[in-house]
């Protein structure tokens, strides 16, 4: 069931634990310009959005956001695998998609220079046919647009698609795109309990494959259905 499939994943709290790093380079960068530092929690809370609403939020207003900005990228590209990992069983289940046929994506709210030279780093960026940050398209997520691209960059069909995300903003997009999605629970903001629902949650990578395959095989039911 998953031979030519698409597996689409977000990357910060999905595939990888970047929230170490971000942090750090988050509190440098407001150290900088005179601002106390935040905890890693609400680093976590706002950084499937992208990095200026992560500043936004730890300043709660949007002065001087360009130059922390700015200082907040340069230390971070410095430093983008410090402590950052995948989290466990990520990297063997890349390996068990691949094995079995599926075709692998990354789309996500970093910008793609960053979200390449921190899968480079880590050594499994050969696992992707495509990687789609928030700056490839002209929209980014909760955007459908910006999934549907990811999907065609990777040379897949929508129709046989999964979204594995760990907040708001991939579920709203895998629903806008008419694209089941995956939920990992160990992410860093799940979506509230009056949010958008995913189609299927799990709490590890191990259970990933049975949960796609159970959800792909209904695209296939429902296409049969409908033709």
């Amino acid at each position: 069931m998953l031979e030519g499939a698409t597996i689409v994943f977000d990357l910060d709290g999905t595939l990888v634990d970047t929230a170490p790093d971000l942090t750090n380079a988050l509190n440098y960068a407001l150290k900088l310009q005179g601002h106390r530092p935040v905890e890693a929690a609400r680093v976590r809370e706002a950084v499937g959005r992208g990095a200026p609403a992560m500043i936004y939020e730890a300043l709660g207003f949007g002065i001087g956001m360009e130059e922390i900005l700015g200082d907040f990228l340069v230390h971070y590209e410095a430093n983008i695998a410090a402590e950052s990992r995948p989290f466990p069983g990520a990297v063997a289940l890349l390996d068990r998609l691949k094995a079995r046929g599926a075709r692998l994506a990354v789309c996500t709210n970093k910008r793609v220079r960053l979200a390449n030279l921190l899968l480079e780093t880590l050594e499994i960026h050969h696992h992707f046919a495509a990687i789609a940050g928030r700056d490839t398209f002209e929209m980014s997520k909760p955007h459908p647009g910006h999934l549907l691209g990811a999907i065609a960059a990777s040379g897949g069909d929508p129709a046989r698609a999964v979204m594995v995300g760990d907040s708001a903003v991939d579920i709203q997009a895998a629903q806008g795109a008419g694209i089941p999605s995956i939920l990992v629970s160990f992410g860093y903001s799940p979506p509230p309990p009056e949010g958008p629902r995913p189609s299927a949650t799990i709490d590890g990578f191990p259970a990933l494959e049975a949960e796609a395959e159970i959800l792909l095989k209904r695209l296939t039911d429902r296409d049969r259905t409908l033709s």
